[in-house]
């Protein structure tokens, strides 16, 4: 069930995505929150101004490995704008991080490429959270959010 809290958190990762999207990069964005609610880390998408491997949710998983314990990583949340790709799911799980929200899925992302038709770029399957990460606890995506989601990718790819 989401929270208040939970959409604040989301709420914050959509203006991450736009920072992201402003900056020259597609936009995603993250934010780790800790047990008791408290923002620990947060990161966008820098997958054109640094590397193609610079995912958010990859810079909260390495920011957590670093700065937190097992027991602690285990309980944090990782909240998310849109849900993991294979290689970010895989990072969660091997730091051990709890929960994920995400406001769009991969499948969502997917469709909307389609509908603006944008081949896919990427070089790896879309796999959801729970093939490559099957014990992680998932929720999303969420309605509302979604759209706000979707129109930054529309942005990203639609030229004037």
């Amino acid at each position: 069930m989401i929270t208040d809290t939970d959409m604040q958190h989301l709420r914050r990762c959509v203006e991450l995505a736009a920072e992201a999207l402003a900056a020259g990069d597609q936009p995603f964005g993250s934010v780790l929150v800790d047990a008791d609610g408290k923002v620990l880390h947060e990161d966008r998408n820098r997958d054109n101004t640094v590397d193609a491997t610079y995912h958010p949710e990859i810079a909260v998983a390495r920011w957590a490995a670093k700065n937190m314990t097992p027991e602690a990583r285990a309980k944090a949340m990782v909240y998310t704008s849109g849900e993991h790709c294979a290689m970010c799911s895989a990072a969660h799980a091997w730091a051990g991080l709890g929960r994920i929200v995400y406001i769009s899925s991969s499948k969502q992302l997917g469709e909307w490429m389609k509908e603006l038709d944008v081949e896919s770029s990427s070089p790896i399957n879309s796999l959801s959270i729970q093939e490559v990460a099957p014990n992680v606890p998932v929720e999303g995506p969420i309605a509302g959010l979604d759209d706000e989601i979707k129109q930054l990718h529309k942005r990203l790819h639609q030229k004037d």
